[in-house]
């Protein structure tokens, strides 16, 4: 029996969305002050998440609960490829690795993917939900804030395979309402969205010590000492 498991997310994951944009690099992020080195020790960190979400997606594809939501206009990998070209060139394989951080993310999600595919889910709509919902947004800021006024190392926010993201996300959460699981295993997919922010957050506060070097103490603590009341939005994904 289906479930309502948009509302339940997006209600479920309130605290733990606003604790992620409170983290100091989100916080300075959103206030404009990005840094390009610590911006893309990020890009190398997502692509590393994405690359193993993706795979597992994609591997998984004819699953029941996995299948509905497993739209390849979401995909991130290629768009991420981009941008680590843009600021490390054509040999960046050999100049990137995973961060501790996102050493466990992407651990957490090839054991759920084993041990229980649904789970995923609540990652899915973590990361791609709020890449949709605030990716513009985010684009325009790393846009000024970098002197950027081209796609280019922004690629991630950017999704051409969809052309109206309002009515996108309006499918996506159609669908993930019409899953084919019950309260039970939807509480446990709350509870994984949670854990997927938290592991969001410790990639963040990786990136803080390099942040505080490039901005300095004194202005890493003026932007970071008052707390955000928090979205009601979707997750935002910096």
């Amino acid at each position: 029996m289906a479930v309502a498991l948009a509302a339940q997310l997006r209600e479920g994951t309130k605290k733990s969305h606003t604790m992620a944009e409170n983290t100091g690099f989100v916080s300075c992020f959103l206030k404009g002050v990005v840094d390009k080195l610590s911006y893309r020790k990020l890009v190398a960190d997502l692509y590393f998440v994405y690359e193993a979400m993706e795979e597992e997606m994609h591997r998984l594809k004819d699953h029941p609960v996995l299948a509905p939501i497993a739209f390849e206009q979401l995909d991130r990998r290629q768009a991420l490829e981009e941008d680590l070209t843009f600021y490390f060139g054509a040999d960046w394989r050999n100049q990137v690795e995973t961060s501790p951080a996102a050493k466990e993310y992407v651990a957490r999600i090839r054991e759920i993917a084993q041990s229980s595919p649904e789970l995923l889910v609540g990652h899915h709509y973590t990361r791609y939900l709020g890449d949709l919902s605030g990716g513009q947004i985010l684009k325009t800021i790393a846009q000024k804030a970098m002197n950027n006024p081209t796609d280019d190392g922004l690629h991630f926010y950017v999704f051409p395979q969809i052309e109206d993201e309002k009515a996108f996300k309006t499918t996506y959460r159609s669908a993930m309402d019409e899953l084919p699981i019950d309260q039970p295993m939807a509480d446990r997919i709350v509870e994984e969205a949670n854990h997927a922010f938290h592991l969001n957050m410790k990639m963040f506060q990786e990136l803080e010590g390099n942040l505080v070097a490039a901005i300095g103490k004194v202005l890493f603590g003026f932007l970071t000492r008052r707390q955000r009341a928090g979205s009601t939005e979707e997750p935002v994904a910096a």
